[in-house]
C-alpha cells in the first residue's frame, strides 16, 4: 500500500502530525492543509511539522478548509488515493461560547471537503474524525457505534454528529466512500495546553495548584495517540480497499478512567502529590465516557496495546524533555 498520495487536513495539530508521521513513514505521499489558526500558539503546530519541511513526498498549503480557493488550487483527478480529514474546531468548552464558529469550520468546513472529494471523474475516498462527543450524556456505556439516538450535550458534538451525516449524504447522492473513527479523548505527546492531561502535568510538575471540575468521579476513556494512528492506518487500508464491513467505528482505549484516577495517575509520574483546587462542573461535560471496541477490534483487527499508567508516563517525558518549548 506504500506510495499512496493522500490528503490530510489539520495536519499541523496534535493528531494530525502523528498520523502525517506514520504516513510518511509507510512511504506515502501526503499533502497537508492547515490554517495554523490561534486557538493554541501556531509555534507549535509549525514545530510538529519542522522535520518534514523540504521533504520530497510532503507538501503543505497554508490555508482554511473552509475557503473554496484552498480547494481549487487543487485538481481533484491527480491521482489522490484518499482525504483524511483531521482538522476542526475542538473543546466542548469553547464551543458554547462561540457556536457558529465551531459549525463553519466543522460542518461547513467537511462539506466544503466533501464537494472536493466528488467534483473529479471518480469520487476520492473519505476517512472522517469524529467524537465520542456525539455519544453525549443520555446513552449507557460503553458505547456502541449502533446506539439508534446519539444525543449530543455540546455544540461541538452536534457540529460532529452533523458532519457524520452529510458523509451519509454525499455516499447516498454521489457514492462516495467514507468510514468515521469516533475518537475518545486523545492524549500522548504533543497534546494540546489546554487539555487535562497536558495542564494537569504541567502544572504539578510546577508544584502549582489544578483546577478540577466536579467531584472526581467523572470519568473518560483516555486513548494513547499511538493506539490512535494504528487505528486509523488500520481504517484507511480497509476504506482504500473497499473491504469495510461498517462505516463508523469507536477508537478507544476500552477502559474509562475517573477524573480522581488520572489526577493520582500523573501525580505517580510526575513524582509531587496534587494540589487540587476544586470547581463547579462544567456545562457541556458528560458524567462518563467509554468506547465499546467490539465492532473494531471484528471488523478492523483494532486492539489498543498501551495503559494508562504507560501513557501518562510517556507523556511525563515527552514534557519534560522539552515538550511544548
Amino acid at each position: 500500500m506504500a506510495g499512496r498520495r493522500l490528503l490530510l487536513t489539520g495536519g499541523a495539530g496534535f493528531i494530525g502530525s502523528h498520523l502525517l508521521d506514520a504516513l510518511l513513514a509507510a512511504g506515502d505521499q501526503v499533502t497537508v492543509i492547515d490554517n495554523f489558526n490561534s486557538y493554541y500558539d501556531p509555534a507549535i503546530k509549525r514545530s510538529n511539522l519542522s522535520r518534514h519541511l523540504g521533504g520530497s513526498a510532503f507538501e503543505l498549503i497554508e490555508g482554511d478548509v473552509c475557503d473554496p480557493t484552498v480547494w481549487e488550487s487543487l485538481d481533484p483527478d491527480e491521482g489522490w488515493r484518499g482525504i483524511l480529514h483531521i482538522a476542526a474546531r475542538a473543546g466542548v468548552r469553547p464551543s458554547i461560547e462561540q457556536p457558529a464558529l465551531y459549525w463553519q469550520t466543522n460542518v461547513e468546513g467537511t462539506e466544503t471537503a466533501l464537494s472536493w472529494a466528488c467534483s473529479g471523474h471518480s469520487t476520492i475516498p473519505f476517512l472522517f474524525a469524529s467524537s465520542s462527543s456525539v455519544y453525549g450524556d443520555s446513552n449507557i456505556p460503553p458505547y456502541a457505534e449502533s446506539a439508534a439516538h446519539p444525543a449530543p450535550v455540546s455544540p461541538y458534538g452536534e457540529t460532529k454528529l452533523a458532519a457524520e451525516r452529510l458523509l451519509e449524504t454525499y455516499r447516498l447522492e454521489h457514492g462516495l466512500p467514507y468510514v468515521v473513527l469516533r475518537f475518545f479523548t486523545v492524549y500522548g505527546p504533543r497534546q494540546r495546553p489546554d487539555l487535562a492531561i497536558h495542564k494537569f502535568a504541567r502544572l504539578m510538575d510546577l508544584g502549582e495548584p489544578i483546577p478540577v471540575f466536579g467531584d472526581g468521579s467523572s470519568a473518560r476513556d483516555y486513548t494513547h495517540i499511538d493506539d490512535i494512528v494504528i487505528g486509523v492506518q488500520l481504517a484507511l487500508e480497509r476504506l482504500l480497499e473497499g473491504s469495510l464491513v461498517s462505516s463508523v467505528y469507536n477508537l478507544g482505549s476500552d477502559r474509562s478512567i475517573s477524573l480522581d484516577e488520572m489526577i493520582q495517575t500523573i501525580a505517580g509520574a510526575v513524582g509531587r502529590a496534587a494540589l487540587i483546587d476544586r470547581l463547579p462542573m462544567q456545562e457541556g461535560d458528560v458524567r462518563r465516557t467509554w468506547a465499546d471496541l467490539e465492532r473494531s477490534r471484528r471488523e478492523l483487527g483494532y486492539e489498543p496495546k498501551m495503559s494508562f499508567a504507560d501513557g501518562v508516563a510517556d507523556f511525563v517525558r515527552w514534557l519534560r524533555a522539552g515538550g511544548c518549548d
